[in-house]
């Protein structure tokens, strides 16, 4: 587990995502929440990486691969205290035919924003993937708890506020995400 305060976040696109209002204990609060819990999503930019070892976008050269599969979080507020959100990252991995080694390390990071207004803190965390011998995918839940997010008074609502995710990403990944090529951790798998 993970513990962060003050978060921001800066996006528009989701890959899978669900946020839930809490109410009473389930996150030590003795009220209601006074809105909705803060959006929580994958950039889509940002939901995906591909590493290609020699450059050249062919299956053949497919090194290691990360994605964002799907984001839940909880969260709960009352009175004049911050938002205080729990969040959980479904990630799947995959090693190419090009990939060296058994293990690689990726990061992704965690951002808080107010819509429309922009990043109030953003995190980055490295997470460690090792593979079996025969293994070419893993799937992993990344738990980040205690995200504390300020609010400027008491009735100020989550909706005001997004919770981001996704990878750190070289210009050239950003590119091919944004061009919508892909190379999918689970193709073939369903």
């Amino acid at each position: 587990m993970r513990i962060i305060a003050s978060f921001a976040v800066l996006g528009l696109a989701l890959s899978g995502c669900s946020t839930l209002s809490t109410v009473g204990d389930a996150l030590g609060s003795p009220e209601p929440n006074v809105g909705p819990c803060p959006t929580a999503f994958a950039l889509y930019d940002a939901h995906r990486q591909v590493e290609f070892v020699t450059g050249e976008e062919a299956y053949g050269n497919v090194g290691f691969t990360a994605e964002i599969l799907n984001v839940r979080s909880q969260c709960s507020y009352y009175g004049d205290n911050p938002i205080l959100a729990n969040l959980e990252i479904d990630m799947g991995f995959g090693r190419g035919p090009a990939a060296r080694g058994d293990r690689h390390t990726y990061e992704y990071f965690v951002a808080i924003t107010r819509v429309n207004v922009g990043v109030i803190d953003k995190q980055v965390f490295p997470i460690e993937v090792r593979f079996d011998r025969d293994e070419d995918r893993i799937f992993l839940t990344e738990t980040i708890d205690a995200i504390s997010i300020p609010r400027a008074a008491p009735d100020t609502s989550g909706i005001n506020f997004e919770i981001l995710v996704g990878y750190e990403l070289t210009d050239e990944q950003l590119a091919y995400n944004r061009s919508g090529r892909r190379f999918r951790v689970i193709a073939g798998q369903e």
